[in-house]
């Protein structure tokens, strides 16, 4: 049996894609629709919705056509290697560390959807999160930029 495709959505895209005064809302509305009509998945991170719950309630959402995604250990072991090897490039590149990083949630979302087998992108509206994911090797699925993209 074969596995269904889906696609991990950032906090970024969901407030994109739930604010019809955003620019950006109609290009998130027609990707949502595409993937929901094609029969894409789409997960959502429980960390992508404590931050998008800054913004809005998160039973606004169209939770009907989510599937959330907790953060499992296996997630963390891959965030850690994650961060392991963005903090080896920046140092590479002669970027200074600080002494105490805290994993950031973007690699932390990169690691769910990278231990994820089913998940083939990552479909986000922020672009500086495109730098970090451009430092990893192989990470296993596509960053899409819908600032990027046109479908």
């Amino acid at each position: 049996m074969k596995m269904l495709e889906s696609v991990l959505l950032d906090s970024g895209f969901l407030i994109r894609l739930m604010n019809p005064e955003e620019p950006l809302h109609p290009v998130a509305m027609r990707f949502f629709r595409e993937y929901v009509e094609r029969g894409v998945i789409c997960k959502v991170s429980t960390i992508a919705l404590a931050e998008y719950g800054v913004k809005d309630e998160i039973s606004h959402l169209p939770m009907q056509y989510l599937q959330i995604l907790p953060f499992h250990y296996s997630h963390a072991e891959c965030a850690a290697r994650f961060m392991r090897t963005i903090l080896r490039v920046k140092r590479e590149r002669g970027a200074e560390i600080q002494p105490r990083l805290v994993i950031p949630n973007d690699t932390k979302m990169f690691a769910q959807a990278g231990s994820e087998p089913d998940i083939i992108g990552f479909i986000s509206a922020d672009s500086e999160a495109k730098k970090v994911f451009d430092l990893l090797d192989q990470p296993g699925f596509e960053f899409v930029d819908i600032r990027q993209r046109v479908l």
